[in-house]
């Protein structure tokens, strides 16, 4: 019987590394511009065509490299960063295995410039499909120059998985934000094409930060800085109104490097508790300084997961970190026995708006006639109100529960309620029901609109005055695909000018002083659910919309306006659950009551 194992050729070994180290063309610009770091550039330029898919080029102004070692680094396992195994464990650079670029060359045609400062010339040189093309002399800049072209040319089923250009340019941007929050004191910048996105000058963090997600992050940002013998700990977190329903703005960098870690995540979370609303995450911009031999970051081919020697310690450091911040800056609630309760505003009524008092005249008042004994009638005794109101009710609730009694109010409707300005509650046949008002508006509202995109049925109100509407860089590129999705939906824009596009008209369903809210939250939304067909993009849009402008708990109704909600609900193909697939409602039969009372 022969032999049947054999040695791979060199450039399938290549191929099948690059399976793991390039997954798409955001892999590549993550390789490139930390290769730039490592060189200690001070501005790195980022050019993109066609989503990389045409050519990624990282052009930096670093300490460059002679001819030899340009031929070297496209070697497999060929760097300078480490000579034995006991330097894995005292790395302070960002590349150290040697596989991105002999990775990237053998799915790729590249091509390098590359100059010392004390060379008279660069060097050039151009690989195909991980073979050396040619290698020659040309006049440049001192730093390096590298173009990825066509990437995955000779591997076309990897090819046909990337994503749609929209979706690979944020990822593309993501890996940018990644290494551009990392390192505050380099100047960046990045052109999709000949647009430029970022243009980056070296600043400080938090500068950096409003750079790239806009100046209205900086009034979000709380300072934390932590020094102990374990770790130090800097960065930002954001305040607790600033949370969004989306994982978007979490950054944890250790000595420099993003990382993900569910386990530090859990700590933030913990930091937060009892300050965040339901299914709410707080962004962060967390930096560790942490010994190198006290982590593990190659454990994966991307080098964003980490092991950490001393977890329990460094999650209590965070955890303690996070909240200390919170209470110096007055985000966490505090005790302080000087301040009057009685000034304090219920949990129940903080979403509610503030109407102007109600003057009530009893035209058949006389003040010559006896007084006699009151009964129950449709007012409600002082007593009775605040007592409901305690418990986070309203006067409709107040009604309702005593229109239970024997003597109900007149001309009051006996069939539902609000509970806790939260829930309806009903019945049915022989059953309770008890309806969340906030998940059964979003399932209303997000079937409302699917059937008008659907249908191109939606209709807008003009504004009187148009809104002008910042957006940062990520959004703009958002904006040039969804901009028709928008207007599908009831939106009437102007042109997009600098940093700024103009609303002159909103769907009818959203009041003016929500359009901002719609806006940043729709962006938030698609940035980070990256969403591929044309279905899945109106499917997240009607989600986005209708989380957005539905009912939200606390929020009083009126028994017609639970009356109608409980209509429109049940007038829904699907009631049983909201479009984030949450219960809408349950219902307790008699049995199922009347073992209540056993």
């Amino acid at each position: 019987m022969e032999d049947v194992i054999a040695l791979l050729p060199d450039h399938v070994a290549n191929q099948i590394a690059a399976g793991e180290v390039v997954q798409r063309p955001a892999s590549v610009v993550k390789e490139l511009l930390e290769n730039a770091i490592d060189a200690k550039a001070a501005r790195i330029q980022l050019i993109i065509k066609e989503a990389g898919k045409q050519l990624i080029q990282v052009v930096d102004d670093g300490m460059g490299m002679s001819a030899t070692d340009a031929r070297l680094a496209f070697e497999r396992h060929a760097t300078s960063k480490i000579k034995q195994s006991d330097d894995l464990f005292a790395l302070h650079t960002k590349g150290f295995r040697g596989e991105a670029l002999a990775s990237i060359a053998a799915v790729a045609q590249v091509e390098m410039h590359t100059k010392r400062q004390e060379d008279e010339l660069a060097t050039k040189i151009k690989i195909g499909g991980g073979e050396i093309k040619s290698q020659e002399l040309l006049v440049a800049p001192v730093g390096t120059s590298m173009s990825v072209s066509n990437l995955f040319f000779n591997v076309p089923a990897r090819r046909n998985f990337l994503k749609s250009n929209t979706v690979e340019l944020r990822h593309i941007i993501d890996e940018f934000h990644r290494v551009a929050i990392a390192h505050p004191d380099i100047s960046f910048s990045m052109l999709q094409g000949s647009t430029e996105l970022f243009d980056l000058p070296a600043a400080n963090l938090r500068r950096r930060l409003t750079h790239i997600f806009g100046v209205k992050l900086d009034d979000k940002l709380v300072p934390v800085e932590e020094q102990t013998t374990v770790s130090g700990i800097r960065g930002f977190v954001m305040k607790p109104e600033a949370a969004k329903r989306s994982r978007g703005m979490q950054f944890f960098f250790v000595n420099n490097r993003f990382v993900k870690s569910s386990f530090l995540h859990h700590a933030i979370m913990t930091a937060y508790e009892g300050l965040l609303h339901d299914g709410c995450y707080p962004g962060y911009f967390l930096f560790f300084e942490l010994e190198p031999h006290t982590i593990d970051i190659n454990i994966h081919p991307t080098k964003t997961e980490v092991k950490f020697e001393n977890e329990q310690s460094l999650f209590a450091i965070l955890r303690s970190s996070v909240k200390h911040s919170l209470g110096m800056f007055q985000v966490a609630p505090t005790l302080d026995f000087e301040r009057d309760p009685n000034l304090d505003v219920s949990y129940a009524k903080v979403e509610q708006s503030v109407q102007s008092p109600k003057i009530e005249v009893d035209r058949d008042f006389n003040p010559f006639q006896e007084k006699t004994t009151h009964s129950f009638s449709s007012k409600i005794s002082p007593q009775w109100e605040s007592l409901y109101q305690e418990i986070g009710s309203t006067e409709s609730t107040t009604i309702s529960l005593l229109g239970a009694m024997d003597t109900p109010p007149a001309n009051v409707s006996q069939k539902i309620f609000q509970l806790m300005n939260r829930y309806l509650v009903s019945s049915t046949g022989a059953a309770l029901l008890l309806i969340d008002q906030e998940r059964a508006h979003e399932r209303v509202l997000y079937e409302l609109f699917l059937s008008n995109i659907t249908h191109s049925s939606t209709s807008s109100q003009q504004l009187l005055f148009p809104i002008q509407i910042e957006l940062n860089a990520m959004q703009k590129a958002l904006y040039t695909e969804y901009v028709s999705l928008l207007t599908e939906v009831g939106f009437r824009l102007g042109d997009l000018k600098d940093d700024h596009v103009e609303v002159v008209g909103i769907p009818s369903i959203c009041s003016e002083n929500k359009a901002i809210k719609v806006f940043e939250n729709l962006f938030e939304t698609l940035a980070n659910e990256h969403p591929e067909d044309s279905f899945s993009q109106t499917d997240l849009v009607a989600k986005s919309l209708a989380r957005t402008l539905s009912i939200k708990r606390g929020k009083h109704l009126e028994i017609e306006e639970q009356q109608q909600l409980i209509n429109d609900l049940f007038a829904c193909k699907e009631t049983q659950l909201s479009p984030f697939n949450r219960q809408i409602f349950i219902s307790l039969s008699k049995e199922e009551l009347e073992k209540k009372f056993n």
